[in-house]
């Protein structure tokens, strides 16, 4: 016991020893324990796929449209009746491939169709319409039109216009209201040809002028369900009295068929001219009617040189025309 007692004063004296200072024993640093946070979460990379570049031809300029009219303007229009092959070598009947040898030309030569009402736009307000803008008709609703007519236009990107005699509709030879119809659908514009197909510059009875050229653009508007614009004059033949009739039915229109020029204008609006194709022009013959000509090189080279024609000849009056009655359609 008193050895524990003097080890422990000695212990004592030690620590207050060298000047009487006492040596306190060091306090514990505290460190700062900080609760282990939970891992932030991570985010997946997802790879960015490598866009393949896909090639982009480049764009065929297409021609600048032009403003035309009011007025004057400059539109050919073509009249076709048959594409066939003649049973008895008529004038009516272009074959299809005089046809397409024609049309062909018209597209390498940059034509573009239009429509009637377009035409009329122009001359009544002023319109943009293409450089080269060409009308191509065909009249009585002959079902060639649609069997060969139509599938080569499309072949070019081309439209026409069909007139109608109303009651050849769903006769034999004629096209039926379906397949004129799918025309309208791709664009094809729809006059009327009137109801019998008579001549309209031969005296006959108000009350008969009037059937043929008011009372069947009702009829026919009815039948297809489509609007009915415009009147082409059966033979091509236009007197005063037909010219009043077209006006007092509402059409916006008329088209003869004894017309040499592409003028066209105010002052011959219900007399649109229009040159008729006969089954003896080949390509060469065809473009003494074309205002514009393009490249020589695409005429096909096995068809008989044109002769020569004045490009412009004065706007017909109804004075002037008096048109031979034609035996056929």
């Amino acid at each position: 016991m008193k050895k524990i007692l003097l080890l422990t004063l000695g212990v004592s004296l030690l620590l207050t020893g060298c000047g009487g200072m006492a040596f306190a024993a060091p306090e514990p640093i505290a460190t700062d324990t900080a609760t282990p946070l939970p891992p932030t979460e991570t985010a997946t990379v997802t790879q960015t796929p490598t866009i393949t570049p896909t090639f982009t031809p480049s764009s065929v300029p297409t021609p600048t449209w032009v403003t035309q009219g009011p007025d004057s303007v400059q539109v050919p229009i073509l009249l076709y009746h048959h594409i066939a092959v003649s049973p008895v070598n008529s004038r009516y009947y272009v074959t299809p491939e005089k046809f397409e040898e024609q049309i062909k030309l018209l597209h390498d030569w940059e034509y573009t169709t239009i429509t009637i009402e377009m035409l009329v736009k122009a001359i009544t307000e002023g319109v943009s319409l293409p450089p080269r803008p060409i009308i191509i008709t065909f009249d009585d609703g002959n079902i060639d039109n649609y069997t060969t007519a139509f599938p080569i236009m499309q072949k070019y990107g081309f439209t026409g216009v069909l007139y109608i005699v109303s009651n050849r509709l769903q006769a034999e030879g004629y096209m039926n209201v379906e397949q004129i119809r799918e025309m309208a659908a791709a664009g094809w514009e729809v006059g009327n040809h009137s109801v019998s197909h008579p001549d309209l510059n031969g005296g006959l009875p108000p009350e008969v002028l009037r059937h043929e050229i008011v009372q069947s653009r009702q009829d026919l508007e009815a039948a297809l369900g489509l609007p009915v614009l415009t009147f082409a004059y059966p033979f091509g033949e236009v007197g005063s009295a037909a010219v009043d009739y077209v006006k007092f039915a509402g059409y916006i229109a008329g088209v003869g068929a004894t017309g040499f020029t592409a003028d066209q204008g105010l002052s011959n609006l219900f007399i649109l001219q229009r040159i008729e194709i006969k089954g003896n022009e080949d390509a060469k013959t065809f473009i003494r009617f074309l205002p514009w000509h393009g490249d020589p090189s695409f005429i096909p080279t096995d068809t008989l040189t044109p002769t020569s024609t004045p490009s412009r000849t004065p706007i017909l009056t109804y004075s002037s025309i008096q048109p031979a009655r034609q035996d056929s359609k």
